[in-house]
């Protein structure tokens, strides 16, 4: 769980138009930060499987999420995908 300010931040930085706070872009970019915080849980806490089956849903939701914002909008996601370092599907 990350904490408001955080994606109160991130809302900021991802959205489409003033009023955007949901789009696809904002989802990936809040499920990003959510699974770099789960990685760095993980690396101490290796046994904690629940939080691992987590991880993996959010691994699964964002492939999902980039691979629709791939078919319907390839320049944003490209640009989406520099800002947020991720390896391109």
């Amino acid at each position: 769980m990350i904490a408001k300010e955080l994606k109160d931040k991130l809302v900021k930085k991802f959205r489409i138009h003033p009023t955007d706070t949901g789009s696809a872009n904002i989802q990936i970019a809040i499920l990003t930060e959510e699974i770099k915080q789960l990685t760095e849980h993980l690396k101490e806490h290796k046994k904690d499987h629940s939080s691992r089956r987590g991880l993996i849903r959010k691994v699964n939701q964002r492939r999902k999420l980039l691979m629709y914002l791939k078919r319907s909008d390839p320049d944003s996601f490209a640009d989406l995908i520099k800002k947020l370092n991720l390896k391109g599907i």
